[in-house]
């Protein structure tokens, strides 16, 4: 079935007399004299607009140049005087008979605006001072160095220095198993030790590491560094600063700590099974790498026997044996009483078999 259309809603006779008297004094104000229409069509008009938007900047002038007529803001959607008045080239003419709106890119922005601008400046300002900060070469690093360690370490050190323990298979270098330690932990302070020292790599484990020259140049020390210390976390490659030590507490410390083994002005010596190194060659961050991880049959010593502070006064006295003061002459490899008795005894033995050969030759006579 369709419904018949609904015929229009009929007006009580006081609504319909209402109605009537708003529409008639509408028509009555549109139709006063002097009033001129305006639409969105009046700027493109030529003279007319000209002379309401003179007039429309003339109000300008008086709304903005009495200073005690305070503008007041108006509502949300609201116009300003100066755009009811049509005052600048650059605001739209409005009709009027709608409510003037505000054009959107006129408006100030919104408190959510504000709020994403507001978090988006933090997020910006913690973001990328740690993304610069990160340091993106020393991922490269690690994995230039993960390659040269494939090459020359694995073999004793296991894959991801795990380590070649005593059942591990296939064995390590030489079939020799449980000679390579893990690196798992150990940091850069050991890698960077062993790798400038060129205590590793070894061509023979059996052999104890000496102080060579070693076969990596410094970007793929470097990247072997990088490597190892991504393998877990550990101590960081130390910055020793002899220049604040003492070089007086430093001999003290060294004859107490480290003379036994390495003489007293750091030239090397003797123990079971082993050879003391000189530590002529050995740079400051090398001393304090040494002293804190203990190379070979070296032991190590913690930050609570010998401090920071210390250290520091013992690496100055180091520096300072390298070329110390020989009030006496001629230093004899200052090693101590070995090349003086050394010395003693050849101009003996040499004075000895002289005044042999001469009390030989008078009793022929």
């Amino acid at each position: 079935m369709v419904r018949s259309l609904r015929s229009g809603a009929d007006l009580d006779g006081p609504v319909r007399d209402g109605v009537r008297r708003h529409d008639r004094a509408l028509r009555l104000r549109e139709r006063r004299p002097g009033r001129r229409r305006q639409g969105l069509g009046d700027r493109l008009d030529d003279d007319g607009n000209r002379a309401r938007a003179a007039g429309g900047e003339r109000g300008a002038e008086r709304l903005l140049g009495n200073p005690k007529r305070r503008l007041r803001r108006p509502g949300a959607g609201g116009e300003t005087p100066l755009l009811r008045t049509r005052g600048g080239d650059w605001k739209r003419a409005l009709h009027r008979h709608h409510r003037p709106q505000r054009d959107r890119r006129d408006r100030p922005p919104s408190l959510h605006a504000v709020v994403r601008r507001a978090f988006a400046a933090v997020f910006v300002a913690l973001v990328l001072p740690s993304a610069a900060g990160a340091q993106p070469g020393v991922g490269v690093k690690a994995k230039t160095g993960k390659g040269l360690y494939a090459a020359f370490c694995l073999s004793c050190h296991g894959v991801d220095g795990r380590g070649v323990s005593s059942t591990s298979h296939p064995p390590g270098v030489l079939d020799l198993r449980g000679l390579g330690p893990p690196l798992k932990r150990v940091g850069a302070l050991a890698a960077d030790f062993y790798l400038t020292t060129g205590y590793m790599p070894l061509a023979d484990p059996y052999h104890q590491p000496r102080h060579t020259k070693s076969p990596f140049d410094n970007r793929e020390i470097a990247a072997l560094v990088a490597y190892v210390a991504s393998l877990g976390k550990g101590p960081a490659v130390p910055r020793p600063q002899p220049q604040q030590g003492d070089l007086s507490r430093g001999l003290s410390l060294f004859t107490e700590h480290c003379a036994g083994c390495h003489q007293v002005v750091a030239e090397g010596g003797y123990v079971t099974n082993a050879v003391a190194p000189p530590l002529h060659q050995a740079t400051p961050v090398q001393i304090a790498e040494a002293v804190r991880i203990g190379p070979y049959l070296m032991p190590r010593f913690p930050a609570s026997q010998i401090t920071d502070a210390q250290l520091n006064s013992i690496i100055a006295y180091v520096l300072w044996a390298k070329h110390p003061d020989d009030p006496g002459g001629w230093s004899i490899g200052r090693i101590g009483p070995v090349p003086e008795g050394l010395v003693a005894w050849l101009i003996a033995a040499t004075a000895l078999v002289a005044c042999c050969l001469v009390i030989g030759r008078r009793y022929q006579q």
